[in-house]
């Protein structure tokens, strides 16, 4: 296993460094740090990386982007984007929508700078997993070269332990819009109440908590093992407290606990088949 990991490993280099200069959209998770520090070893100063900074996607996600970026030597740039308009109403497709818009902007920022190549994060085990997103990518000959060598999460993980990287253990993180049901209007604020009752939760330890909006209820999927909490009347009343006070009137905990996509389930009721 180490061995064939390896093998992924220097075929990942051997793949970035056939493609002279690149742009990769660096969100700061696990899969675009591994990317952008594969691709400096690749490429040493012909890397660039962009970080979207919109409405959707969190001021802490952008922020550790930046922190770690800056020990990297790798050129960066913040690139600024609206929720586009076609998802304002959270559609069903919306992370293709999504991703078809602000791949179309770094597609061209990256042309301005000359750089044909646009990169992004993909791992071969994206593939078993709903994501609409990608025909957008493809749509847009956007590369994944973590894909297109095979990588497995897990293998990233391990390599980016091997390598140093602060991310190797990192829980994985989705857009706020995941915290809304599909077709329901978005606002920027009803995103900023989301994500200031998050960052509590996060802040008292319970990394990885989702916070799922319905109106005035504020519906908490903690991992499992963090079910502690809902024994512990003090620190309870503490985080319902704090969630009410940016604007919710009621606040659940989710017992089924934290799942990938939980809204997503409400289209398989409806005959939508996904995995997510």
């Amino acid at each position: 296993m180490i061995h064939q990991t390896e093998k992924k490993h220097k075929n990942l280099i051997h793949f970035l460094g056939r493609l002279n200069k690149v742009a990769i959209a660096f969100s700061g998770g696990v899969d675009s740090t591994f990317l952008v520090a594969a691709a400096k070893q690749a490429l040493g100063e012909n890397v660039v990386a962009f970080t979207v900074n919109a409405p959707h996607i969190p001021d802490w996600e952008v922020k550790e982007a930046k922190d770690w970026i800056k020990q990297s030597g790798v050129k960066h740039e913040i690139i600024k984007a609206e929720i586009p308009e076609n998802i304002k109403n959270n559609p069903s497709n919306r992370c293709y929508l999504c991703k078809k818009q602000i791949f179309t902007i770094l597609k061209s920022e990256a042309k301005k700078r000359g750089i044909q190549y646009l990169l992004e994060g993909t791992n071969k085990d994206d593939e078993g997993d709903y994501r609409p997103g990608m025909k957008a990518l493809e749509e847009l000959d956007v590369l994944s070269p973590l894909r297109e060598v095979g990588l497995t999460k897990n293998e990233i993980r391990q390599l980016s332990k091997e390598f140093h990287l602060p991310t190797w253990n990192k829980l994985a993180y989705a857009c706020l819009l995941t915290r809304i049901p599909y077709n329901t209007t978005v606002t920027t604020e009803e995103l900023a109440r989301i994500e200031k009752g998050e960052v509590y939760l996060f802040q008292l330890g319970y990394k990885g908590a989702r916070l799922r909006s319905h109106g005035n209820i504020a519906r908490i999927e903690f991992q499992q093992e963090h079910f502690d909490v809902l024994s512990d009347n003090k620190l309870r009343g503490e985080i319902v407290k704090k969630v009410k006070s940016v604007g919710y009137q009621f606040v659940c905990a989710d017992i089924e606990g934290y799942r990938m996509g939980s809204f997503d389930q409400i289209k398989d009721e409806s005959g939508l088949k996904s995995k997510r």
